[in-house]
């Protein structure tokens, strides 16, 4: 239901107080020129609360005293019971008055109320005409003087007691859009800023009728009378309707100042490209202007996958998904298939695990409506306000906090994508009467079965969900020192694995609660109690990468390189037989990414037949376009050690150091390396060359990307076959990590 006030009623108010002053202005004599009553900030803008002040100055020319008028001007006013805020000012002393940043955006909304009109019309045209000379110089002093302002207020759309004019999202950052669209360097207010303004003004106008006092936080006991004056259903909806108009402004503010930062970064001179630069980055995706967008060929109603893998290349990217563009993914986007492909799968793993960028790619996904596309579960957490006065942020943005959270925790865990996949869900059971863990773990099932995991995968995430309070808990209100307790920790999740992806959600959600959840001390009873119960379940022993038996006939020559790619969708699997040598999976990996070709899966082992042992391996790689040719050619060249050298990508400012493990014992005739690194270019590259340089040879070897981590293992023999001693081993692992580190 639309508010019942309208912007009529502060027109109304605007229009009598406009009389008021007029009438005492000409009661004193004002005069006709040379001197100007002029109306500025909310005032001059028209948009008087119920207890709103007069935002007043009275002008004049250079070398005139408007001083005895003034005395006699602003009495009336006071009497008739109207909040004054006023000022007596020369035109060249308004212009000095400007280089207060506050002073110069209420003068941006100057508007003549009596007197000399000329007068106004000048001091307008003047600070206009100012602020957009010093636009380049003043524009990061008003970012800076909005940042110090919502670190002490905090969000609109989450605070407990949210101020509706100067929280991060309020009144004050919508003003700050029409200052940055008045600069002319950016186009940032637009129409859904300012419908969003003006339901804020709204909400303000009728606070003021609510508590009969100036003042613009909303105390919880106001939240129910404020929706019977909204004309909406109960507290709840008013919440709901006030924090989505603040996390519409914050959300649009944060695309401004980030467009507006790509305009300040360009030197003052330079004009930009009538057509905008497309770089491709992805099959159907571009980054423009430093936002990301679609491609002229993208097939958008073709691809379901288009819309997540665009959010994805944003967020890793940490810039703007263009909001024009996931709208239109919004609209035309065609349905996922249930169960959802491996790439979509995989795209929502590395949006969630992409850190800084999560949160502005997911609120413009929220703003344009393309959650309900992917995740319709979200509108049940959608701004719910949480329970607990400890938690900083509604439910929503506590899910999305939590995923960045667990998105530096990836290293600690051999299944990243389902740490974020259920870091997406645990809270997903709120809102309702039951206990949440217990009503989301169905919930959670459900969603992730339709995002195509197996019947195991699914069993972890909804384990995850129903026990993510388990560990803290008993952490925290247990004897540590008492069997029982690490008993029923193990009774109800009995696998190690699973207790470090447990491990990881406790911290991740934690930390994302507030400060106080998630401390030194309760670090510390957490990892001894997830200690304890690792050593009484066992590691388990490494799951040994299963191969077939390939058909090798077509194969008789000891030069011979078979090269087969099968184009599937947007996706590859490339075949490749050789006779097996030391490094030849390094050659292969360094083919693949001298091309620019992501390796998403490998398997490789080797296989007797024709008199020799033969190096098989089948590739999974993210792009259909690979030829055949081309990389049996490179190959070739690197085996004769004409290859390019190909150095890795650089990871993001805050990349995770990679992780190098032996897994003792697991088993029998190899050494077995397991490695986490990020899913970057060149890397697999560098691990199989360091232990080919150690003239060691990769029996078998099992790697896997999941999301943004290559989680990969490799079973290690010295030549002839023979299984490494501890030292070698170890050795290997040094020479691996040391090889990523470089």
């Amino acid at each position: 239901m639309p508010p019942l006030v309208t912007a009529g009623d502060r027109a109304a108010r605007t229009a009598s107080a406009d009389a008021l002053c007029r009438t005492a202005y000409d009661a004193c004599g004002g005069p006709d020129a040379g001197v100007a009553l002029v109306a500025v900030g909310g005032y001059g803008r028209g948009e008087l609360a119920p207890c709103s002040d007069l935002d007043l100055v009275l002008v004049h020319e250079a070398g005139t005293d408007p001083g005895g008028l003034a005395a006699e001007l602003w009495y009336p006013l006071w009497d008739s019971g109207w909040r004054l805020d006023h000022a007596v000012r020369s035109l060249p002393a308004m212009v000095d008055a400007a280089a207060d940043l506050k002073v110069a955006l209420g003068l941006l909304d100057a508007r003549h109320v009596a007197g000399d009109p000329a007068l106004t019309l000048r001091l307008r045209t003047t600070m206009l005409a100012d602020w957009r000379r010093q636009a380049r110089t003043r524009l990061p002093e008003l970012r800076a003087l909005g940042e110090k302002r919502h670190a002490v207020l905090g969000e609109l759309a989450h605070a407990a007691v949210p101020d509706l004019k100067e929280a991060e999202g309020g009144l004050r950052d919508a003003g700050v859009l029409r200052a940055l669209e008045a600069s002319w360097l950016v186009d940032a207010s637009t129409s859904a800023s300012e419908a969003a303004r003006r339901a804020l003004l709204d909400a303000r106008d009728e606070l003021h009728a609510v508590t009969g006092r100036p003042g613009d936080r909303v105390a919880p006991e106001s939240w129910g009378p404020l929706a019977d004056r909204l004309g909406l259903a109960d507290a709840d909806r008013a919440q709901r309707h006030v924090r989505s108009l603040g996390r519409r402004v914050t959300h649009l503010s944060r695309l401004a100042w980030r467009r507006t930062d790509a305009v300040l970064a360009r030197p003052a001179g330079e004009r930009g490209r009538r057509t905008p630069a497309l770089v491709p980055v992805a099959p159907g995706i571009a980054v423009s202007r430093g936002e990301v967008v679609l491609e002229a060929t993208a097939r958008v109603g073709e691809d379901p996958t288009l819309l997540l893998r665009a959010a994805a290349e944003a967020a890793v990217r940490d810039v703007p998904l263009a909001p024009t563009t996931a709208a239109r993914l919004a609209r035309e986007c065609t349905d996922l298939p249930v169960p959802w492909p491996p790439e979509a799968r995989d795209a929502l793993v590395r949006l969630l695990a992409s850190g800084p960028g999560l949160l502005p790619v997911w609120e413009t996904l929220e703003e344009t409506g393309c959650l309900g596309r992917f995740l319709p579960e979200w509108e049940r957490v959608r701004l719910l306000p949480h329970a607990s006065a400890i938690h900083r942020f509604t439910v929503d943005r506590h899910v999305v906090e939590t995923c960045a959270e667990a998105g530096a925790l990836v290293r600690t865990v051999a299944r990243p994508d389902l740490l974020l996949v259920a870091a997406l869900l645990h809270d997903i059971g709120k809102g309702g009467t039951h206990d949440h863990s217990v009503a989301g773990e169905p919930v959670a099932r459900a969603a992730a079965t339709r995002m195509g995991y197996d019947d195991l995968d699914v069993g972890v995430v909804a384990r995850l969900v129903r026990r993510h309070l388990l560990l803290m808990t008993l952490a925290t209100t247990r004897d540590p020192e008492d069997p029982a307790t690490v008993a029923e920790l193990i009774a109800h999740v009995p696998d190690a694995a699973t207790l470090h992806l447990l491990r990881a959600l406790t911290e991740a959600d934690a930390r994302a609660t507030a400060p106080a959840a998630w401390t030194t001390w309760r670090a510390s009873l957490v990892d001894r109690l997830t200690a304890d119960a690792l050593a009484a379940v066992g590691s388990g022993p490494a799951e040994a990468p299963r191969h077939e038996e390939w058909e090798l006939a077509g194969v008789g020559d000891r030069d011979d390189l078979d090269v087969r790619v099968e184009p599937i969708g947007s996706r590859a699997t490339v075949r490749v037989v050789a006779v097996d040598r030391v490094g030849l999976l390094a050659d292969v990996a360094g083919a693949l990414a001298h091309l620019r070709v992501p390796v998403l899966a490998a398997r490789a082992w080797t296989q007797p037949g024709a008199g020799e042992e033969w190096g098989c391996s089948v590739w999974e790689v993210a792009d259909p376009q690979v030829g055949a040719a081309v990389l049996r050619d490179r190959v070739r060249r690197a085996a004769e050690g004409n290859g390019p050298v190909h150095r890795p990508d650089r990871g993001g400012a805050g990349a995770l150091p990679p992780v190098v493990e032996v897994r003792a014992d697991a088993a029998d005739g190899s050494a077995v390396l397991e490695v986490r690194m990020e899913d970057r270019p060149g890397v697999l590259h560098r691990v199989l060359t360091a232990l080919a340089g150690l003239e060691l040879t990769v029996a078998s070897a099992h790697l896997s990307t999941l999301g943004p981590q290559a989680v990969d293992v490799f079973y290690v023999q010295e030549q002839g076959g023979v299984r490494p001693g501890d030292e070698r081993a170890a050795a290997a692992a040094h020479a691996v990590r040391r090889a990523l580190e470089a």
